[in-house]
């Protein structure tokens, strides 16, 4: 029954969104009842807390790729690409005012 209750807890798909302090009181909280020893209950929570770890940065990452995946079909200009875009406009710049000094400097001669 208790394994299967482990199973259960890791498995759960809520857990992603429940927050470090909530898991870590929810194992000592089942240790602190007697519902298992205390040994098992350091392994469980370690366990837990490395399941929470990795499924919350799958989480994480799946929320990325889907919001840059959104923001490519919606054409939004990203940050970084707002950036190059400056980045080129003052390269842009600086070229047109050597042209214009050239210019200048060959029309005086």
């Amino acid at each position: 029954m208790l394994d299967l209750m482990k199973k259960t807890m890791m498995a759960g798909i809520g857990l992603a969104l429940k927050t470090k302090d909530e898991v870590e009181e929810l194992a000592r909280e089942m240790i602190k009842k007697g519902e298992m020893p205390e040994l098992e209950g350091k392994k469980f929570l370690e366990d837990l807390l490395k399941l929470y770890d990795e499924t919350r940065s799958k989480l994480e990452d799946r929320v990325e790729t889907l919001v840059r995946h959104f923001l490519k079909k919606a054409d939004v200009v990203t940050g970084d690409e707002l950036k190059q875009l400056k980045k080129e406009i003052i390269d842009l710049k600086k070229a047109v005012s050597r042209l214009a000094k050239d210019k200048n400097k060959a029309g005086d001669a």
